[in-house]
């Protein structure tokens, strides 16, 4: 059969049920497949992508975001200018000119202090009661539709705007009652997903590719929240006669006042910079150095050194066709799941953004945008068993089994949410 010859749409049909399979493949329990929970969610995260992409009012939302973006951006420049004179501006005091142009843009100055700003607002919003709201309601529309315990949908409705490690605060005093399967869901939501606090800064970085890329950010996050409870309920299933955990919303997750809000989320979001810097310095320094050794040590393949990153990119090329990627741009892309994979969503983000014009279509950059937008990459591993052990030192032994399995269910429910829009393009 020809491959290549199968519409972009039967792609994504095809992927849905292929990442649902993949997550069977590797269930702990074969026998407890969750038929209602899949004929329930693919048709609903179907909906959702049409109803954002088809629905003119709806596309419109997401294009007014773009204003948001824009206000946030330029408020926090006056800050970088102000502390980091013009290495925090994309002005210089001098002319750059030739190939030192590309580094007029300096990512850890003019970029990354989008999440100081992002995270001291986000901590006001939910000290107002703002997100607590919006969040109860996703939790309590979770529940009644795909009848997740309210603990579980708590957490997981938490991580479209919060943390894989600050939405688990919400649930701090269930998570020692929490089932096997109920952990893994927390877990694989918070992969499948990304926090509000860089939500903005993605939207800077892809801005070049569309305007009204924040709303598609957020709606990316809120697709994969079903895709990550789906795949998590079949990789790990319940047992027999176990219950539901129930939850009341935001219990131990407090501010004095808005002014402890807005500097505690400050504070946090300063954590966050430094702690991505760290992070990107660090792989990025990696992945260079294991190209380097393989770039010496083992012959050429096809007429060009071996990299990691083409060597991901075979293993994930046919994931990504999967999601709707057509074969002639999928080893490109499969470069990019892997670089997700192996650094983060920000550098793969980057090399969207970076890519040669021509190597993807504008079909297959959204659905990249949506495929690359979760935290499924090997640093999270750690971040999330240091979080969830800190929180509940009884359940580590849990954690440091789960963790590495739901990087697997979280990267399926990004390309997932990727096939999603591939199929309503």
């Amino acid at each position: 059969m020809d491959f290549t010859a199968i519409g972009p749409r039967l792609q994504s049909v095809l992927g849905l049920f292929a990442f649902c399979g993949i997550a069977w493949a590797l269930s702990e329990r074969k026998s407890a497949f969750p038929w209602r929970q899949v004929a329930i969610t693919l048709p609903l995260q179907i909906v959702l992508a049409a109803f954002f992409l088809r629905v003119p009012a709806a596309r419109n939302s997401l294009d007014a975001l773009n204003g948001l973006v824009a206000a946030v951006s330029a408020a926090t420049q006056q800050g970088t200018e102000f502390l980091f004179g013009y290495v925090g501006s994309t002005d210089t005091p001098f002319a750059v000119t030739g190939e030192n142009g590309g580094l007029l843009f300096v990512f850890a100055f003019q970029a990354l202090p989008l999440l100081v700003v992002v995270s001291a607002l986000s901590a006001v919003l939910w000290h107002w009661g703002i997100l607590k709201l919006v969040i109860r309601g996703f939790a309590l529309v979770l529940s009644r539709v795909l009848g997740t315990g309210g603990a579980v949908s708590l957490a997981a409705s938490a991580n479209v705007l919060l943390g894989q490690t600050e939405a688990p605060l919400l649930i701090r005093a269930y998570l020692a009652s929490l089932t096997r399967a109920e952990l893994f869901a927390v877990i694989t939501c918070g992969y499948a997903t990304v926090a509000g606090t860089v939500m903005v800064l993605y939207a800077t970085i892809l801005g070049t590719l569309r305007p009204d890329v924040l709303g598609h950010i957020i709606v990316a996050s809120i697709i994969a929240v079903l895709g990550g409870l789906l795949l998590a309920r079949i990789m790990v299933p319940p047992r027999e006669g176990e219950e539901a955990t129930t939850a009341a919303a935001g219990e131990g997750f407090e501010y004095e006042d808005t002014m402890d809000a807005f500097v505690t989320g400050a504070t946090e979001g300063g954590k966050l910079w430094a702690n991505i810097i760290i992070a990107i310095l660090a792989f990025v320094a990696l992945v260079g150095l294991l190209n380097i050794i393989m770039g010496a040590w083992l012959p050429d393949v096809n007429g060009a050194p071996l990299t990691l990153e083409r060597m991901l990119g075979w293993l994930f090329a046919p994931l990504v066709w999967l999601a709707g990627i057509p074969a002639g741009e999928a080893m490109d892309a499969g470069e990019l799941m892997g670089i997700k994979t192996a650094v983060n969503e920000v550098v793969a983000y980057i090399a969207l953004v970076g890519s040669e014009p021509g190597t993807f279509d504008p079909r297959s950059e959204l659905v990249m945008i949506y495929a690359l937008c979760g935290f499924a990459n090997v640093s999270s591993i750690g971040i999330v068993i240091g979080g969830l052990s800190a929180l509940e030192p009884s359940r580590r032994r849990d954690v440091l089994d789960l963790a590495p399995k739901g990087i697997v269910a979280g990267t399926l429910a990004t390309l997932g949410s990727g096939a999603c829009v591939g199929l309503v393009y």
